[in-house]
């Protein structure tokens, strides 16, 4: 079980299970999203996932994809695809303990801003895995 939300506290949520995966995404998407130059995610089971106060707002970034944040402090939070219906993607940072979910892929490397270094202990991937 780990715990999180947004930088204000507005947003809490909780997931219990472990993640099938940990990413750092290079995507134009994402780091227009973000204002960040790469953005860890974790996948979880959506059935896993629970929010625990708050209402996130929603934004429909592209066709299937809808991402929520704190529409007090703009914390990113989630992501969510229509390809992939029971799953769901959190901001490793914004999880009260993100040190405990390293990423292990690196996704949407042909996006990668030249200047943002890689980790050598990460497999890397062309678009996504």
């Amino acid at each position: 079980m780990a715990d999180g939300g947004c930088l204000c506290g507005a947003v809490r949520y909780r997931f219990n299970g472990i993640p099938s995966s940990s990413a750092n995404c290079h995507c134009q998407s994402c780091r227009r999203a973000s204002g960040a130059p790469v953005v860890a995610w974790i996948t979880v089971r959506r059935s896993e996932f629970t929010l625990l106060s708050g209402t996130p707002a929603v934004f429909h970034s592209s066709p299937g994809v809808t991402r929520q944040f704190c529409s007090h402090c703009g914390t990113a939070l989630t992501y969510e695809s229509g390809r992939h219906p029971d799953t769901i993607d959190i901001t490793t940072a914004s999880l009260d303990a993100p040190d405990a979910y390293p990423p292990t892929t690196e996704v949407w490397l042909e996006d990668r801003l030249s200047w943002q270094p890689t980790s050598p202990d990460t497999k890397k991937c062309d678009g996504f895995t």
